[in-house]
């Protein structure tokens, strides 16, 4: 459990935005070769305030501003790696992504591989995901599967703060391109985080944030607090065992199928579309190794195939809740 991994540790409570932002300036404390680069990350400290005062700290040459260009983002980090710095590269909404593709998926992830393993890397990319601000469509999707899907890339989903500070670490670190996606709903989520500058967590290993007996639910991002709290309530009725998935490649099989083997049911739970996800990913990956495991159908809680609507109360019926999440569980428990 999450508790487990910290309780030896020296921590303090911090939130999510909090983790990210003493993350980072820990890191460009530790390396000189680490900068940040993006838009509004500077004097206007963020879009959502997560770059803060680091622009006051490090200066114009280390926290670099940009013009509204994310190919120009993207293109100037791929570059900056390949030369021997490391990079952190903020896209202030993950949409933006498909303006940067051809550098992410041509240059970025193939580039290592095209030269034999002689250039390396390491670049970060942050960017916010998913609804809840009423920022309408095109500010309000969450792509990840979509950068999962290629090669030569790493993306990581953390759900908690102490997730946040060891995955960043960990990517920051890195020698291969890691997307560091943030949902920006859930900054404000406070944890213990671990106060060691070397606390790290490996890409690929997911947490089990509560042991339970009855059912598994995998989540992403603010659906492991949303699931926390149905796991919650539900205590005394029905045993709900709450993974943090943390990393969607590379994914940790092993912890799915230890406790789908445990429990025999299992909820996946994100806010990606349903359609072709990561959801269906990790059922996939349950069924090819415990399908005998299984003592009812695995449910998925997600997004419906449609756009993120403006409209408040259209936007709160299209993203998943606790409500989904105990209707999943009560579907098989």
């Amino acid at each position: 459990m999450a508790s487990a991994q910290l309780e030896a540790q020296e921590t303090e409570t911090m939130t999510i935005r909090e983790a990210i932002r003493e993350t980072m300036r820990e890191e460009m404390n530790r390396d000189d070769d680490v900068f940040l680069v993006g838009e509004d990350i500077g004097v206007m400290e963020g879009v959502l305030d997560v770059t803060g005062d680091l622009y006051n700290q490090f200066g114009p040459e280390r926290v670099r501003d940009t013009p509204i260009s994310e190919a120009g983002i993207i293109g100037a980090a791929t570059g900056a790696a390949a030369t021997g710095s490391r990079p952190v590269a903020e896209l202030m909404f993950s949409d933006f992504i498909g303006v940067a593709m051809e550098q992410i998926m041509n240059q970025m992830a193939k580039m290592r591989y095209m030269f034999g393993g002689k250039i390396e890397m390491p670049v970060t990319v942050r960017a916010t995901e998913g609804g809840g601000m009423g920022a309408a469509s095109q500010h309000s999707g969450t792509v990840h599967t979509m950068i999962a899907h290629f090669p030569g890339l790493m993306a990581v989903t953390p759900g908690t703060p102490a997730a946040a500070k060891g995955l960043l670490r960990t990517a920051i670190r890195s020698d291969d391109p890691v997307f560091f996606f943030e949902n920006k709903m859930i900054y404000e989520q406070e944890g213990e985080v671990p106060v060691d500058e070397d606390f790290t967590i490996p890409l690929g290993e997911a947490n089990v944030e509560r042991d339970g007996e009855d059912v598994t639910v995998v989540a992403t991002q603010r659906l492991v607090g949303e699931s926390l709290s149905v796991a919650d309530e539900l205590d005394g009725e029905t045993d709900v065992e709450v993974i943090d998935l943390r990393s969607l490649y590379p994914l940790d099989t092993d912890t799915i199928v230890e406790s789908l083997n445990k429990t025999g049911r299992m909820i996946v739970a994100g806010e990606s579309p349903l359609s072709y996800g990561a959801q269906a990913e990790v059922v996939s990956r349950a069924v090819e190794n415990a399908f005998y495991s299984l003592d009812a159908p695995i449910q998925r809680v997600g997004v419906p195939d449609t756009h993120m609507p403006f409209s408040p109360s259209l936007e709160s019926e299209v993203l998943p809740d606790s409500d989904d999440v105990r209707n999943a569980i009560e579907r098989i428990a």
